[in-house]
């Protein structure tokens, strides 16, 4: 087995001397090929355009000669078949070029950015509209000139814009920059100031007013208007709301201030005052008095009242009570009582009335002062016999067919215990008994 592995790499060796020899003898006839690029020189030309200062928009046309087909790298990139690379900045650039036979040629190319803004004066002009105090109602109007055109326009800083027109400003300085096509600038500063558009001038206001037609109503109003202003006007009343109508509606009796307001915010003032129909009104309320007769069941007093000086019809209260078409009050015991009369728009009077016990009558008197005689000595408060007590002259009322009984009947017993009265005496008690039996008789 060893000795096969050795004939076999003996004969591999054997091989490999022949050849060798075969090689270096000049054996198979054949030469090297020839150069292709030995006495080509590739040349690269460039033309370039320069980039603006801070842009990328440089770039490089490149051509070559000494061959045919040629392809282009530009800083050692790819090869492209265009000589063309753009987008470039400021900077030295190595164009390779490359022929159809891979020879290749370079140059150095170096693109340099000048400043356009150079020399370049761009001035800022414009108008200015002030804003009114308190407001941000200025305006700046700016263009530029001297650049190359194109102009965008920026306030304080801010984003530019094509338009050179800024509002809603408020007093201070603005800086206003214009920036031309080829990004040149220039600045100028605009002064607005806060005017008063209010000096000298006078709102002046004017109206008409509506009294409320009831005591205490709230049904009045005022409509005002203004001038001297910038119209449109708002009003408003006592300090309240503006609105855009100088009518004010369910207004009672008062004073009223209102405010007239332009569109310049200024203002101006009036009084108005609203009178109570009742204000300089005497509502005379007159009385007639029934007197009230005692010892009747019920009060018998009475007042009766008209009244003068209002708007009729009345109605009229005793007491402070519920209001009635009819001046007459039914009813009424002793006291003092107070009307009020009140007119159709509520317009109020009042008075004091007096309701007194009536005066005994005639026939009554000489009843009681016959008891008084014949009778009150066994008929009294300490010695009330029967239960009577004549010295209450409500008793002689209540108990009168007792007394005619007694005193002008003698039923059961004649009274005074020692006989009947005279005839003239018991005529009296007969008298007042058929007149009515009252206190008042």
């Amino acid at each position: 087995m060893m000795q096969k592995f050795s004939i076999r790499w003996m004969t591999v060796l054997g091989l490999a001397t022949a050849l060798l020899v075969y090689a270096c003898s000049g054996g198979g006839g054949s030469t090297p090929p020839p150069n292709p690029c030995a006495g080509v020189t590739v040349t690269v030309t460039a033309t370039t355009t320069n980039p603006t200062l801070g842009q990328n928009n440089g770039s490089i046309s490149a051509a070559a000669t000494g061959g045919t087909g040629f392809t282009f790298s530009l800083n050692g990139g790819a090869f492209q078949g265009s000589g063309n690379f753009t987008n470039l900045g400021a900077g030295t650039y190595t164009v390779t070029a490359r022929n159809s036979n891979g020879c290749t040629g370079s140059a150095s190319v170096t693109l340099t950015a000048p400043n356009p803004c150079a020399g370049v004066v761009i001035t800022v002009t414009g108008t200015t509209v002030n804003p009114t105090t308190g407001q941000n109602n200025g305006s700046i109007t700016a263009n530029a000139s001297g650049g190359a055109g194109g102009f965008m326009f920026s306030l304080n800083g801010g984003a530019f814009q094509s338009s050179g027109t800024f509002t809603n400003l408020a007093a201070g300085t603005h800086v206003v920059t214009a920036r031309d096509a080829n990004n040149c600038t220039g600045s100028a500063n605009f002064t607005l100031v806060a005017t008063n558009p209010c000096t000298g001038v006078t709102i002046t206001v004017s109206g008409t007013t509506t009294n409320p037609t009831t005591a205490g109503g709230t049904n009045g109003s005022i409509s005002a208007s203004a001038t001297g202003g910038t119209a449109p006007y708002m009003f408003s009343l006592n300090g309240g709301a503006f609105q855009s109508s100088g009518t004010f509606n369910n207004l009672g009796a008062g004073n009223y201030v209102v405010t007239a307001r332009d569109a310049n915010n200024c203002t101006g003032t009036a009084n108005f005052t609203l009178t109570d129909p009742c204000t300089g009104v005497t509502i005379t309320v007159t009385t007639t008095v029934t007197g009230n007769t005692p010892c009747q069941p019920s009060n018998s007093g009475s007042i009766t009242a008209s009244a003068s000086g209002g708007t009729g019809p009345y109605m009229y209260s005793l007491n402070g009570g519920a209001f009635q078409s009819s001046g007459t009050f039914n009813n009424l015991a002793p006291g003092s009582y107070n009307i009020t009369a009140r007119a159709s728009n509520g317009c109020t009077g009042s008075t004091n009335a007096t309701v007194n016990n009536l005066p005994a009558g005639p026939l009554f008197t000489q009843v009681r002062d016959l008891v008084n005689t014949h009778c009150v000595s066994c008929h009294n408060s300490g010695n009330p016999n029967g239960g009577m007590n004549w010295t209450v002259d409500c008793n002689i009322v209540q108990f009168q067919d007792r007394i005619r009984a007694r005193a002008v009947d003698g039923n059961p017993s004649p009274m005074p215990p020692g006989g009947l009265l005279p005839v003239s005496e018991r005529q009296k008690i007969t008298n007042w008994i058929n007149a009515g039996g009252r206190y008042t008789d």
